[in-house]
């Protein structure tokens, strides 16, 4: 258990959080919100102990084992894969070293034996001999197969070391589990089984994320960060979400009925219940729902921006046909033989299990990139709008303004301050936000003025390559309601689920092996049909 008591902690002056309780229990997963900057990170490391707060403590139940995940990629380079795992139990991991050390000693003592002799009852009561077996599975589960293991982790790619840290965070059954963005670089077949992992997770588990269907399928508590604050919330993130929606119309209604407000809540309450009871973690999560009140439920203070995608002119018969593509990077085939036709005003999510394979086509149909072999063929009216993964590249000139460097793809008609100023405002760009340099941008920011940009080029066909990262929960639930009812056509790729799930009519799975047929269904279903994840699996044999 952890017990958060009168915690506050202050930044150069700054209050970030001010006399925050809380209590963490076994049998919960725990999804920490909050705007950019709320200080979601920040609360993990305290939980963990890398930072001290300025008031109040922060308690752990005795013999407690806290893992977490780490966000230092090349932290591990001189380990080997198995290695890397098995130091996610710090304790085990020492006591095996030092064993071998003990064992490896030209002149071993008696003394060496005494000693040998209590590490290796140490060693057996956290069942040691089964740690090599246990990372392995822990590893092949993730998707880093066996002949990886041996390996050393700089010879592994940057989404393998990814996996690997995860299976390293989740080794050993830790008591406390923190976990910052796991979903950041995994496929979604991974994630899929992260869920499930989640799902059946009898201990502590507390997770920042901006997956939105992913918080639902693993939380039964969010734990937002709001008003200086910190609050739990029985329900998952959409519970969460609605219910502080509700809240913030009945605050704007001042005259209605206090009766009638706590009648709308508890009819929420009640068709919330019915459904939470279908899912895994439901039977306490109900109870606990059931004796909510309307005191219970704040508004919050989240900002979203106005995003509303319009195109100037309509499709004709022709959207765009794929001929036989094929690329190969440094040596490594990315992509092999791809044919596919996109009719008009589809809407398609291209998805793959390597992140290169997916960016690397979305460059070439963007045209900016060739293939070795094959062609790509747009429609003669269409006009094609395009978001690179690596937003840095659009940016060539990154001393200009956002009000500035926004103004280069604008109309005549839209061109002056006045009306670029309060399209930047319903951006969240306001006041002295518009002369910020490109260059001191966030991503998030850097992400809000290139959707900015595509509004204002009234394409007929978005191209969008992982679109919600460095996003906001708010800034990608924005997003994602703009392109729901979008009239054109979106070829895009994503890691986020509900993403694809309420977008995408259509999906495409591309492998250096070839490509999966399109699959006319929504992204739930096509992840769901045996036969269809059948034949993804044999693109990656």
């Amino acid at each position: 258990m952890i017990t958060v008591s009168n915690m506050g902690l202050h930044f150069s002056g700054k209050k970030l959080y001010e006399n925050v309780n809380l209590k963490f229990t076994p049998g919960n997963c725990y999804g920490v919100i909050g705007a950019n900057g709320a200080g979601k990170s920040t609360f993990l490391k305290m939980l963990e102990g890398k930072i001290e707060p300025t008031s109040g403590n922060i308690s752990i139940g005795a013999n407690e084992r806290l893992s977490s995940l780490s966000q230092d990629h090349y932290g591990f380079e001189d380990y080997e894969v198995l290695d890397t795992v098995i130091q996610g139990y710090e304790k085990l991991y020492k006591i095996m070293k030092e064993k071998d050390a003990l064992y490896a000693k030209p002149d071993f003592s008696d003394e060496d034996g005494v000693k040998a002799a209590e590490l290796e009852g140490e060693f057996a009561e956290m069942d040691g001999w089964n740690a090599d077996s246990d990372a392995s599975q822990l590893l092949q589960s993730v998707g880093i197969p066996e002949e990886l293991h041996t390996q050393k982790m700089s010879e592994l790619t940057e989404g393998q070391k990814v996996k690997v840290l995860l299976a390293q965070a989740l080794f050993g059954n830790p008591d406390i589990l923190l976990l910052d963005e796991p979903t950041n670089g995994l496929d979604n077949h991974t994630i899929e089984w992260l869920q499930d992992f989640l799902a059946d997770y009898e201990n502590i588990a507390i997770v920042v994320s901006h997956d939105r269907y992913f918080l639902n399928q693993v939380c039964t508590m969010m734990c937002d960060v709001d008003y200086q604050k910190i609050q739990l919330y029985v329900g998952n993130y959409d519970f969460w979400l609605k219910s502080s929606q509700l809240a913030a119309q009945m605050q704007q209604n001042n005259n209605a009925k206090k009766e009638d407000q706590i009648k709308e809540l508890k009819e929420f309450i009640a068709r919330f219940s019915a459904n939470a009871s279908k899912s895994k973690q439901a039977t306490s999560r109900k109870k606990q729902l059931d004796k909510i009140t309307l005191d219970d439920i704040k508004p919050s203070s989240r900002k979203y921006p106005f995003i509303k995608f319009q195109k100037e002119r309509d499709l004709g018969n022709d959207l765009l046909s794929v001929k036989n593509v094929s690329k190969t990077i440094d040596g490594k085939k990315i992509l092999d033989n791809i044919t596919f036709t996109l009719r008009p005003d589809e809407k398609t999510a291209i998805t793959s299990r390597n992140d290169l394979a997916t960016t690397t086509l979305m460059q070439i149909i963007a045209g900016k990139m060739e293939p070795d072999t094959g062609e790509v063929i747009w429609g003669q009216t269409t006009r094609r709008s395009y978001m690179p993964k690596n937003i840095n590249s659009d940016f060539e000139d990154d001393s200009l303004t956002i009000i500035d460097w926004l103004r280069q793809f604008a109309s005549k008609e839209e061109s002056d301050d006045p009306f670029l100023r309060s399209f930047l405002g319903r951006m969240l760009f306001s006041g002295d936000n518009i002369s910020k340099q490109i260059k001191v941008l966030s991503g998030g920011e850097k992400v809000r003025c290139m959707l900015s940009k595509m509004m204002l080029q009234k394409g007929n066909v978005l191209i969008m390559d992982d679109p919600t990262n460095h996003l906001d929960m708010e800034s990608i639930t924005a997003l994602n309601e703009s392109l729901i009812p979008f009239d054109g056509s979106i070829v895009f790729t994503s890691h986020d689920r509900e993403f694809i799930q309420t977008i995408a009519d259509h999906i495409i799975e591309v492998s250096d092996k070839g490509m999966l047929q399109r699959a006319d269904t929504t992204y739930n279903d096509f992840m769901e049909n045996d036969d269809i994840q059948k034949q993804v699996e044999e693109l990656y044999k």
